[in-house]
């Protein structure tokens, strides 16, 4: 009996917000034929992450499987390495509650006595 080869790919987690589902973003480099050149396409693939342990940023091993939901159709089979959180200023990551000082007014237009 011949077994089917299982699709892999390896990609970074972009979203973790969901439960026990991850964004995983997998690049390739495609040569363009007319051009002779390489671009790169990324493709992201929501996958089942049963353990809910990938965060944002880590890199990825992810199958090919069953139909698990409407979009998930892959699941992460190991995490490669684990990614830098970079931690934002409350100013930067809280952008929508934070206002902004105000600006003093500027000075008054002096008008000399003679025009007023």
């Amino acid at each position: 009996m011949a077994w089917k080869k299982v699709k892999t790919r390896i990609g970074r987690v972009v979203s973790s917000k969901m439960q026990k589902t991850v964004v995983v973003a997998v690049e390739v480099r495609k040569r363009v034929p007319i051009y002779n050149k390489m671009v790169r396409a990324t493709r992201k693939y929501k996958a089942h992450d049963e353990q809910d342990t990938c965060e944002t940023g880590d890199l990825v091993k992810i199958a090919e499987t069953r139909p698990l939901s409407r979009e998930k159709r892959w699941r992460v089979m190991e995490v490669l390495a684990r990614g830098v959180v970079v931690s934002l200023p409350q100013e930067v990551a809280v952008a929508g509650e934070v206002r902004p000082e105000k600006k003093e007014a500027p000075p008054e237009a002096v008008v000399p006595e003679g025009q007023a």
